[in-house]
């Protein structure tokens, strides 16, 4: 099954387009999980099992394993993901931006050590620094175009000699020339509908990774409104901290289902109305 078709199934069989991103942080861990070796996978896979049955899919931030030598826990956490939850994708959070060579090994670190369904990369090198991404045809390459940082402007709103931003260039780019196995999406920020709007203006039902609703304050009925496709989905709506510290006391995994489930409906009511 690719990726794209496994999404699919998962916003239909889950009613859901909200992704869990894991972004393990020790210092915010419930005391429960102090000194113990696997923490990091523990507290994922407890976030995970909890939120499961609202989500669409998960999105494991590499950093905040690699930072803490887990790295094992990381691939443990994946592994697990495959086994209890096979039905929901994961999309790792690499955004790597490379070429040749190094673009190879870091798509086999991915799809071959990970078992990822999907990564984000970086298109700034060009399409030689994704297209060994692409070589895997049933893997998904989620491409960065508008970021939901407010420094993302600094380049991305720059204009081509014909007046387009440089992120609707990227979007055409992907649509029209890179996506030649129909596995590519997009990262739009959630801070920006106007934005996504026009993305999708631009590449029609091509998925897009939305993340800044949560913690980083994006308004979720806005980016419903912006960014659906006409079949009701089309979005991978990412929230990260507001659902794993949603509370660090003895029932931060139920406070963590409790955000997720909130999440949920608050973007079904949102697709509700604009339906």
């Amino acid at each position: 099954m690719t990726f794209i078709d496994k999404l699919n199934r998962a916003w239909s069989s889950q009613d859901s387009l909200l992704m869990v991103g894991l972004d393990p942080d020790i210092r915010r861990f419930p005391a429960e999980l102090a000194d113990r070796p696997d923490a990091i996978f523990e507290f994922c896979r407890r976030i995970v099992d909890a939120t499961a049955p609202f989500a669409c899919g998960f999105k494991p931030q590499i950093a905040h394993f690699a930072a803490q030598s887990a790295e094992d826990q990381l691939l443990d956490l994946c592994r697990y993901i495959h086994e209890h939850h096979p039905d929901l994708p994961i999309v790792l959070d690499a955004k790597r931006g490379d070429i040749g060579s190094t673009a190879e090994q870091y798509a086999r670190e991915v799809f071959e050590r990970y078992q990822a369904d999907a990564v984000t990369v970086n298109p700034y090198m060009g399409r030689d620094s994704v297209q060994p991404y692409i070589d895997y045809g049933d893997r998904g390459v989620i491409i960065l175009c508008r970021t939901s940082n407010r420094g993302g402007a600094d380049l991305q709103d720059m204009r081509l000699a014909n007046g387009t931003p440089l992120y609707l260039h990227v979007a055409d780019q992907v649509a029209r020339v890179w996506n030649t196995t129909g596995q590519c999406a997009l990262v739009v920020g959630a801070t920006f509908p106007e934005e996504i709007a026009q993305v999708r203006r631009r590449v029609g039902d091509m998925p897009l990774l939305v993340p800044g609703i949560g913690a980083q304050g994006g308004d979720i009925r806005a980016t419903v409104q912006a960014g659906r496709t006409t079949a009701g989905h089309g979005m991978m709506i990412n929230s990260s901290r507001a659902i794993l510290y949603a509370s660090q006391g003895d029932d931060w995994a139920e406070a963590a289902a409790k955000t997720a489930r909130a999440t949920r409906s608050a973007i079904r009511l949102a697709l509700s109305s604009e339906a």
